[in-house]
């Protein structure tokens, strides 16, 4: 007999490349502006000073997974008409820690993935303005689809990897993971000052320049040269 006052919730699998294993989510954090050229885009500027952090829900509701193959319907949220696509380098963490080195950082990686951190742009400048948290903005409902998970040894030189977005098959986004303000290593170091990383941790590691709104019908593809690609389409 159960001693849950009703079933618990699912635990939430992302496919890993090769194999029939599911990499198993725990918490999902997000880099703000690792990106100078984004961080100018939105207005900030981008000197290299300390990153910050923001979370998403881990649940089904705010991480999918798909086959490279497949073009995922994703639903257009409600309360916005200001969506925004920002695609990102997704680090999934293998090895948990506190007070993590720099140097011991990629010892702490299981793999990588093409993500999209989906944003209600109007609804995060309101409680941006505001003064107030960002989560109407960043954590709602479907807003973090995640593609198939490449173990680090396979996935190459990944500090290097070409990093694009098109929408509809116009190129919005082109970059490198080499832009990053905070190297991968860096951010999982810094961030486990502040939190516990454990097995099962994803980071959405910032976003290059080009973000923009997206209407329903319309398809994104996220691509991270040596990783399956991530596409949906809005509906």
């Amino acid at each position: 007999m159960s001693s849950y006052v009703f079933p618990p919730h699912n635990i939430v699998g992302l496919p890993v490349a090769g194999s029939e294993a599911r990499f198993p989510v725990r918490r999902v954090y997000c880099v703000g502006r690792n990106y100078a050229a984004h961080a100018r885009e939105m207005g900030f500027d981008p000197e290299r000073e300390p990153p910050f952090f923001f979370c998403k829900p881990n649940d089904n509701a705010a991480v999918v997974a798909v086959a490279p193959e497949r073009v995922l319907d994703l639903p257009y949220p409600p309360s916005t008409a200001n969506l925004h696509y920002e695609c990102e380098l997704v680090v999934a963490i293998g090895k948990g820690g506190r007070d993590i080195a720099v140097a011991d950082a990629p010892g702490h990686i299981f793999g990588y993935a093409v993500g999209l951190d989906m944003t209600r742009r109007d609804l995060q400048f309101k409680m941006r303005d505001a003064g107030r948290p960002w989560e109407i903005g960043k954590a709602f409902d479907y807003s973090a689809p995640v593609g198939q998970i490449v173990p680090a040894a396979q996935a190459g030189d990944i500090g290097h990897a070409a990093i694009t977005l098109e929408l509809d098959g116009a190129r919005k986004q082109d970059s490198s993971i080499a832009h990053l303000i905070w190297s991968v290593a860096e951010t999982i170091a810094n961030l486990s000052t502040l939190f516990t990383l454990q097995p099962g941790d994803l980071i959405f590691s910032g976003t290059p320049e080009g973000v923009g709104a997206v209407q329903r019908g319309q398809t994104l593809v996220g691509r991270v040269a040596g990783l399956p690609q991530l596409a949906v389409r809005m509906v």
